[in-house]
């Protein structure tokens, strides 16, 4: 996965030589067991660096995923190389807290102030409408239903 312009400080200047030892390490397959949350694969992830991905059949892009999601720890055992699809997995709460990071910066960078409007900002359910309960037709619907006029077979009205 690229390093996003921002971030790329927060790398020891050989990242590449660290991710290639890594991958290297893990034989070039995906050493996600499990940590990703995909729950899609029973032990290890059986997905090879440019091999055809399970269930997709895309190409696999082995990636190095920090399991703390701190560039700046590249201790061994926090780092695992990954397909891009158990990175992703792995990565899916980290990435919604940056988006709302990048947004509420954005919105501040235009002058946007972040308002705390308390309980106000609590979504309401619109009220639910009366449900009718189905009725059992009246014994005189019957009736009617009953007194229709009956044809001797093979007749038309």
């Amino acid at each position: 996965m690229p390093i996003r312009p921002e971030n790329l400080l927060r790398y020891p200047t050989n990242w590449p030589e660290i991710s290639r030892a890594i991958k290297e390490r893990a034989g070039w397959r995906c050493e996600c067991e499990g940590e990703c949350g995909r729950g899609t694969h029973p032990g290890r992830c059986p997905n090879l660096h440019e091999g055809a991905a399970y269930g997709t059949g895309s190409t696999v892009c082995l990636t190095t995923a920090h399991l703390d999601h701190t560039p700046e720890n590249c201790d061994p055992a926090n780092l695992r190389a990954m397909c891009q699809g158990c990175h992703l997995h792995l990565d899916t709460g980290h990435h919604a807290v940056t988006r709302a990071q990048t947004r509420a910066r954005a919105l501040a960078d235009a002058g946007q102030l972040a308002v705390d409007v308390g309980d106000a900002a609590t979504p309401v359910m619109p009220p639910t409408r009366p449900q009718t309960p189905h009725t059992i037709p009246a014994p005189a619907t019957e009736q009617l239903l009953l007194d229709l006029p009956t044809t001797p077979e093979g007749t038309c009205p």
